[in-house]
């Protein structure tokens, strides 16, 4: 399977929507997230799509290390009208710009799509998207008890500073807080760069890109 990162926009909140549900207990409405796309200079939100064979004119991602892994989401994707895509969306995730800091405020992935890399690939995608914005420095809360994404965030330089107790409403359960230091620091660049690299490598061995 072939996996491309693309803005989201209208169209796709019902699909957005119904991948939340399967993900989370408290899910979003849709004029919650129209209020959100309607602010790309400080809410940006992104879908990965996927394809059985390579798509004519998509940029499979990542390819190869770089800054911009992102190079179709430039704000201008954000507000202009865009084509309906016949890939189905298996995937999203957004970001809010707070002065220069990132602030991750969600990614799903479908349940189907599960454990082939889409959760890291959308991570890439808003580091860069934080880039694009300005942020110096990315956080996100966590469940406490989401060990598997603890170790995502970990992995791309986000550290546990505290937690925000009680703050998940449908039981009561801890948030573990995290950041990262400087993303725009060559150590974090280089950083980001291998770990790209090796995403890439993955992705492209299980569309059978390489062996």
């Amino acid at each position: 399977m072939y996996y491309f990162l693309k803005a989201m926009h209208e169209d796709d909140i019902p699909r957005v929507q119904e991948i939340e549900r399967q993900s989370f207990s408290a899910p979003w409405s849709a004029n919650t997230y129209r209020r959100e796309l309607s602010s790309p200079a400080t809410s940006r939100y992104i879908v990965a799509r996927s394809s059985p064979s390579l798509p004519p004119d998509e940029p499979i991602m990542p390819y190869v290390p770089r800054r911009s892994l992102l190079q179709t989401l430039l704000p201008s994707v954000f507000t202009k009208p865009q084509p309906v895509s016949p890939f189905p969306l298996v995937g999203y995730a957004g970001l809010w710009l707070m002065v220069d800091e990132g602030h991750i405020t969600t990614i799903a992935v479908a349940p189907s799509q599960r454990s082939q890399g889409l959760g890291e690939l959308l991570l890439n995608g808003l580091i860069d998207q934080g880039l694009d914005m300005g942020a110096t420095r990315l956080t996100l809360e966590v469940r406490i008890s989401n060990e598997s994404a603890q170790k995502l965030y970990l992995k791309y330089g986000f550290e546990p500073s505290g937690t925000r107790v009680r703050y998940y409403t449908d039981n009561g359960e801890d948030a573990l807080i995290m950041w990262t230091d400087v993303i725009t620091e060559p150590s974090y660049q280089h950083r980001l760069s291998e770990l790209r690299e090796r995403l890439a490598l993955r992705l492209q061995r299980q569309a059978g890109m390489v062996e």
